[in-house]
């Protein structure tokens, strides 16, 4: 089974990958939009993404890209994520003038740069790619940031492990997977209905969470009304987040998790929400992890 992930192997993704489909053939990619573009040619049968991190929040490319492509979340998982500054072998830590990593990672790790004041924050592609980099052309002066995996996979040499600001942390994947049609419930009539849920044959036995975007129709009371749906049927908010819609200045999208998966309640309260907002749009129904 072929998986994407944004990021080099040795990288917290293919770690993740590895953890949640132990047999899977991991298909590195450079940039995000790469993994979910392999996911709509077919060309891979799955991806691994980071979506959320305890300490840093939202990787926001990410929740963009799971709005504008048709794609479903079929699980999710926790992973534990201790950065490592890895440098070539012979490379000394007073040498450092600069540590590599992917931003997520650096906005990880302030208080070693607060600690280490000579040693700039360096924002590259991935994690992994930065101790690949570093090693390959074996910089005197440079090291990355990144998995103990990633030092294994390229021959590094850790010169201070456990960087990260705070050891509970954690960052969140989504397993995603192509879907057939996009499962949207616009705004319409009242007893209005959901598009067919195509979706419906990537639910899990046990799904227990649900993620949504939705877009809230700018009148007086709008978000109000659309939170209520979930209000009144006892349905308990995990998460909710605003973003900026792409190509629509000054007009936002919100995120939503709860706490249900494919019942009645939650199909009833999806319904509700199409009647009152401008669109919503099933990003998936998984397990919670």
């Amino acid at each position: 089974m072929k998986v994407a992930i944004q990021g080099e192997l040795g990288s917290f993704s293919h770690e993740a990958a590895e953890q949640m489909l132990p047999r899977c053939t991991v298909v590195p990619c450079a940039r995000s939009a790469e993994v979910f573009d392999r996911i709509q040619r077919g060309s891979v049968a799955a991806a691994i993404i980071p979506i959320e991190n305890s300490l840093a929040g939202t990787v926001a490319e990410h929740a963009d890209l799971l709005l504008a492509h048709d794609v479903f979340i079929q699980a999710e998982f926790l992973l534990r994520i201790a950065h490592n500054l890895i440098a070539a072998p012979g490379v000394k830590l007073s040498a450092l003038r600069k540590a590599l990593s992917h931003p997520v990672a650096l906005d990880q790790c302030r208080d070693f740069f607060r600690r280490h004041p000579s040693i700039e924050p360096v924002p590259f592609y991935d994690t992994a790619g930065s101790v690949k980099h570093v090693v390959t052309h074996r910089l005197p002066d440079a090291a990355g940031i990144a998995s103990r995996h990633a030092a294994r996979e390229y021959s590094g040499k850790i010169l201070q492990a456990g960087i990260e600001d705070d050891k509970r942390n954690f960052t969140r994947f989504f397993l995603i997977r192509k879907s057939a049609t996009k499962s949207t419930v616009s705004a319409g009539k009242k007893g209005g209905t959901a598009s067919t849920p195509s979706y419906q044959r990537l639910i899990p036995r046990g799904a227990n969470k649900t993620s949504i975007a939705f877009k809230v129709k700018n009148v007086p009371g709008a978000l109000f009304k659309s939170l209520s749906v979930f209000a009144l049927r006892d349905i308990s908010l995990s998460k909710i987040e605003s973003r900026p819609m792409r190509g629509r200045p000054w007009e936002y999208v919100f995120y939503v998790d709860f706490l249900r998966g494919d019942d009645e309640p939650a199909r009833n309260a999806l319904r509700h929400l199409g009647e009152v907002a401008e669109f919503v749009k099933v990003l998936g129904i998984y397990r919670a992890a």
